[in-house]
């Protein structure tokens, strides 16, 4: 290459050395003017009222499980059964179940009952012509060993071959009477022992007979109390399988379920709880007793009065939602007796927390996750840096805090992610996460 083409070729490499730094030293210093366009607050003092809102659903506090009778023999037919909503009173039928089996095991066992009866009927003839013949048997028996007994004392008379003969035959007249005496022993022994048979096998029939008459009356499932009837769903529909968000039809007549099954409730409408799930960072700031408003999707317009009644201590997290923290269960009571309220609405529930006094506070938003720790960017005279803080209580919009002093101005926004290389949700406030 000829000299002149190397001062061609090296020129160009500095033309474009020089343009990539001015463009970096460009970018820094756009970057460096933008802290004048991170949006700011100002730490503040003052009360910060804890109101925690939640979605739950209205449930009645008093119900009861109507379940298909736990009879053995297989799956059990819905032939009856009433609809959600119907108003019942105690001893009402709310479900049939087909009791065609039980009534043919009925039958069945009727029939043995009969049968046993007449082998016992049977068993104590024969008995007592048994016991007849014995009777027989023993005098004629008796009567021979007397009749040898006379016979020997003529010995005396007779030569000593006919007096052997004599007493041979006596020895076996008695022998004779001792065997059937055995015999007829063992006659009444076993006599009764046939008797016994039958009689058990007729005590079997007659509890057979007996415990399918009450698992006929058990296919009529009645209402304990008075109430609405809300109907189940059906398990059984998918045939065993089943997942989280999966649809399921409700029980209804023709249905076939498995012993046990829940199909319906009875609720009692007049003492109504609403049903609901909060987050962890809400749980320090909710007590049994707090007053909740509540609110329907149902009723558009109406709020009622509710109390929290229950609250659990243990967080419950689903292993298939995608969520960073657990759920608390918490049930709210609902003093009022409205006829409008009805299980399974939509409750929308607002719940009064206590008031944070005199507490210094800032925008939710301000607040970020930096190295595991809560910190919020502080301003400074070069920009902004992090600053670890303690949150002593949050709500929706604002967090009660300490370690920053009043009027301290905090970013609303990462001010160390450039703005513009940052991705949506690149700086994420306290929920997400930003470093």
């Amino acid at each position: 290459m000829s000299p002149r083409r190397r001062i061609v070729w090296a020129a160009i490499v500095l033309v474009v050395l020089f343009s990539i730094g001015m463009i970096g030293a460009a970018r820094r210093t756009h970057v460096a003017s933008e802290d004048g366009d991170i949006p700011v607050a100002s730490v503040k003092r003052g009360d910060l009222d804890t109101k925690i809102y939640t979605t739950g659903e209205l449930r009645a506090s008093h119900s009861t499980m109507l379940s298909a009778p736990p009879i053995g023999g297989g799956v059990l037919q819905i032939t009856h059964l009433l609809r959600t909503g119907t108003p019942v009173k105690k001893d009402d039928v709310v479900i049939e179940f087909d009791p065609a089996e039980q009534q043919y095991k009925l039958e069945q066992s009727r029939s043995e009952l009969l049968q046993a009866e007449q082998e016992i009927t049977k068993a104590k003839a024969d008995v007592a012509v048994r016991t007849a013949q014995d009777k027989v048997a023993l005098l004629k028996t008796r009567f021979d060993v007397r009749g040898a007994e006379l016979e020997v004392g003529k010995n005396e008379l007779v030569s000593a071959i006919d007096a052997k003969k004599n007493e041979l035959a006596l020895d076996q007249s008695k022998r004779a009477l001792a065997q059937l005496e055995q015999d007829i022993q063992s006659h009444t022994v076993s006599g009764k022992a046939t008797i016994a048979l039958a009689q058990e096998k007729r005590n079997k029939a007659r509890l057979a007979m007996d415990q399918a008459q009450q698992n006929i009356q058990k296919m009529r499932v009645r209402s304990p109390m008075n109430g609405l009837v809300a109907i189940e769903k059906n398990v059984d529909s998918t045939g065993g399988m089943f997942w989280d968000g999966m649809s399921l039809p409700d029980y209804r007549e023709g249905d076939q379920t498995q012993p046990g099954n829940t199909i319906a409730r009875v609720i009692d409408p007049a003492e109504m709880e609403a049903s609901a799930k909060i987050n962890e960072r809400d749980r320090s700031n909710i007590r049994i007793g707090q007053d909740v408003d509540i609110r329907l999707d149902a009723l558009p317009g109406y709020s009622f009065h509710g109390t929290v009644k229950t609250l659990s201590g243990m967080a419950m997290k689903n292993f298939w939602e995608d969520q960073s923290g657990g759920k608390f269960d918490i049930t709210v009571h609902i003093p009022s007796a409205d006829p409008r309220l009805r299980a399974g609405f939509t409750a929308q529930l607002f719940i009064v927390g206590d008031v944070r006094k005199d507490v210094l506070y800032v925008p939710r938003q301000a607040l970020f996750i930096k190295d595991g720790k809560r910190v919020a960017y502080v301003r400074n005279a070069t920009g902004f840096e992090p600053r670890e803080v303690e949150v002593k209580a949050e709500n929706e919009s604002r967090a009660a805090i300490e370690g920053l002093k009043p009027s301290t101005e905090v970013a609303l926004i990462n001010p160390l992610v450039p703005r513009k290389v940052a991705s949506p949700g690149t700086a994420e406030p306290i929920s997400g996460g930003a470093r």
